[in-house]
């Protein structure tokens, strides 16, 4: 995802952290100058919808314009590709897949569990 606050702050003519935190509290969003300052710097890892529905309603703008998807080129180049996981294998033909347990360093016998 893309965060575009800063874009769409710009079509406002918002252009500092401060205009910003000054629209949103006419609408009645009361952030803190940092946390406004760090939805302007970058992406947030997350938002609560609600301070997003209030973001939109104070820019005058919707969800999709302050995120914009993009697409994974990566993930959808591997299985065209051909490319595999490190470590991955041919699956057998036919059976399902079991799990293989680790070896152990001591390879000696295992000891009892305390009484």
């Amino acid at each position: 995802m893309k965060w575009n606050l800063r874009m769409v702050a710009a079509q406002r003519d918002l252009w500092r952290p401060t205009e910003v935190l000054a629209a949103f509290q006419q609408v009645g969003f009361n952030p803190s100058l940092s946390k406004v300052a760090a939805l302007w710097g970058g992406t947030p890892v997350t938002v609560r919808l609600e301070d997003l529905d209030k973001m939109c309603a104070a820019l005058n703008c919707t969800v999709a314009d302050l995120l914009q998807a993009e697409p994974l080129a990566d993930a959808q180049a591997a299985p065209e590709s051909g490319q595999r996981a490190v470590g991955a294998e041919e699956q057998p033909a036919a059976g399902p897949l079991r799990p293989v347990p680790r070896s152990r360093r001591g390879a000696g016998p295992r000891s009892l569990p305390p009484n």
